[in-house]
């Protein structure tokens, strides 16, 4: 007996010595709790009219041609109708026009709306870029260590203060009136329990930049002679003209140059010193400063910067959170995701797979099992804890917004993304249809929010999904907000400027309660937080899917009845409580209306669960 005992205890020890130790998770744990939300600036709400842009502030953004007349946007206008100085420009093109418009947008108006995030259930915030740039979207950044002066309340003096620095030397850096009211905004926003992230846009620079500025008026002599690629330098000895590369081929935006290392030294150490200004501004503890950053582009960077950038952000603040945006397959994002370089994703992914789950016509909809198998890949190709800190979006500032996608459903899989980005585009593809969402429309992006609040991920809202705004990819997607105190106009106007059915914009009062009921059910639940997760039911033939989330005793079941009429499914519950309207359920089936879904949690002293196995 005694033997028998000690031959069991060693080979259990043996097989303990043999199983792989669990990898530690290396994701900032207030990211598995986050509700995203995603604001770009320039159209989130004009807070002080008294910085709005001028037509010099334009000078270096696309198009590079001035306009002979040119004002700051009207904020509620037809969205495609030309104002009167657009008009007199006497230029066709619709898109310069869209280039050039500024809304007003700004910081103080950021933090005048904190209010309404706060209500809405928001806790952490991603702001497009902030920085000086020419442009609507600061894409083109001509600095990292400034925010852009008509953000904030005094353009005029900052742009003096700012001369007076050597962008070389930290040591020389001012804070501006906008640097401090980021700063305030920052506060404000940790002051309600909130995290916020900045846009990092670190492989190219603008033409207005200080560093191409430079290049361009010294050429070889420049202290930036070796921070961008230089094809060529003006020397009409040798019968060359300046040439540059630009990002994607645009010259309005001159690519940073890399090597083996990365990123080489000069912009390199730039960044970081503009990294640690913002993640710890005034030495004054990270508690003021930034939580983490949205890096662009990111697949097109090499991978030795991004662990170079990683090592010096967490060496600031070990809880920053690091999100790439990358556009590719899983398994072409996972390099990315070891630890090393990135926390999570703005997961494109998930999106892809939802639209193709959910909102696919026909021959391009994929099963209830096959979603399984794509949600499962996600999360299983990762390390610990990466899928939960991910960023379940939708729509963004570069893709169309969600209404808009489900009005064009069938126009092509949004999956194909380099094919797909264009087809959104109403500028390129005249068949696209621009007008507002209808009811079966607002329904089926409903059932996707209940998805996306209650699935594995951190969900991300792009700003004004949440009130049924509506638009095709860039610039449609980057309307003006919709606030219940402004007026705006009908949409009457097509983009070829034909008119049509007047589309009322107003804030979608049902639609905005139903994102408010899921966030704050999201987070009173742990599970939908941090629980495991587990599929019950993948039924094709009934077009149905049904997880379960569980941490510690709290346990919710989730249904989405993807078809088009009710459906009863058999849950391990005999009795059940729906979170989305607060009815009781008791015994046999659990019935759901068609395209729609619903979120269960046991009732209070309810009989231990009945098993229900995963279909194979």
């Amino acid at each position: 007996m005694r033997l028998s005992v000690l031959l069991f205890v060693v080979l259990t020890l043996a097989a303990c010595e043999e199983r792989p130790a669990p990898v530690p998770e290396f994701v900032p744990q207030w990211a598995k709790s986050a509700v995203w939300y995603q604001i770009f600036p320039d159209r989130f709400r004009n807070g002080d009219p008294s910085n709005d842009p001028t037509l010099a502030d334009l000078a270096g953004a696309d198009p590079v041609e001035p306009p002979k007349e040119w004002q700051r946007h009207p904020w509620g206008s037809d969205w495609y109708e030309m104002q009167p100085w657009e008009r007199a420009n006497g230029e066709p093109e619709l898109w310069k026009h869209m280039l050039r418009r500024r809304y007003g947008g700004d910081l103080q108006g950021i933090i005048d709306r904190l209010g309404y995030l706060d209500s809405l259930g928001v806790s952490a915030i991603y702001l497009n870029p902030v920085f000086t740039a020419p442009s609507l979207h600061k894409y083109d950044g001509a600095t990292y260590h400034h925010i852009d002066p008509n953000f904030g309340p005094d353009p005029a003096g900052d742009r003096a203060m700012i001369a007076t620095e050597d962008p070389l030397d930290p040591a020389t850096w001012v804070w501006t009136s906008a640097d401090e009211l980021a700063l305030e905004l920052i506060a404000r926003i940790h002051s309600r329990g909130m995290r916020v992230i900045f846009d990092g846009v670190f492989n190219h620079m603008g033409i207005n930049s200080f560093a191409f500025q430079d290049l361009m008026a010294n050429q070889q002599e420049s202290s930036y002679a070796d921070w961008f690629i230089v094809h060529s330098w003006d020397d009409p000895a040798a019968g060359t003209a300046f040439d540059y590369e630009g990002w994607v081929g645009v010259k309005s935006l001159p690519a940073f140059r890399e090597d083996e290392t990365g990123i080489v030294p000069g912009p390199r150490d730039y960044i970081f010193a503009a990294v640690s200004r913002w993640m710890n501004p005034k030495g004054a503890g990270i508690e003021h400063g930034i939580d983490g950053w949205r890096l662009d582009v990111a697949w097109d960077v090499g991978h030795p910067f991004w662990k170079r950038f990683r090592s010096h952000v967490k060496g600031i603040n070990p809880e920053a959170y690091l999100t790439a945006e990358i556009v590719d397959t899983p398994e072409r994002v996972q390099p990315y995701m070891e630890g090393d370089e990135f926390d999570g994703e703005m997961n494109y992914n998930f999106a892809f797979s939802a639209a193709e789950f959910m909102f696919n016509p026909g021959q391009m909809r994929i099963s209830a099992t096959a979603f399984d198998r794509e949600l499962e890949r996600m999360r299983e190709l990762y390390p610990p804890g990466v899928a939960y800190v991910s960023q379940n979006l939708f729509g963004s500032h570069d893709a169309n917004r969600i209404g808009s996608h489900i009005v064009n459903r069938g126009i092509g899989n949004f999956r194909d993304w380099g094919n797909y980005f264009g087809l959104s585009k109403p500028s390129e593809n005249p068949a696209y249809r621009v007008t507002k969402p209808v009811a079966e429309d607002i329904r089926l992006q409903k059932l996707f929010a209940i998805l996306q609040m209650t699935y594995v991920g951190a969900p991300m809202i792009y700003y004004g999904d949440e009130v049924g705004m509506w638009g095709g990819n860039d610039p449609d997607d980057r309307k003006p907000m919709v606030w219940e105190d402004l007026e705006y106009a009908d949409e009457v106007t097509n983009p070829d400027g034909s008119r049509r059915t007047p589309d009322v914009v107003a804030v979608n009062h049902d639609l905005l309660d139903h994102y408010r009921s899921l966030i704050a059910i999201r987070r009173a639940h742990s599970a939908l937080n941090l629980g495991d997760y587990r599929t019950l039911i993948a039924d094709d033939e009934r077009d149905v899917f049904a997880f379960e989330r569980t941490h510690g005793d709290d346990r919710v079941i989730v249904v989405i009845n993807n078809s088009e009429g009710p459906v009863t499914v058999d849950l391990p519950l005999d009795c059940a409580r729906d979170l989305l309207g607060g009815a009781r359920h008791e015994g046999g089936g659990f019935e759901i209306a068609g395209k729609w879904g619903r979120v269960l949690v046991p009732c209070e002293g309810a009989a231990p669960q009945r098993t229900i196995r995963k279909p194979p």
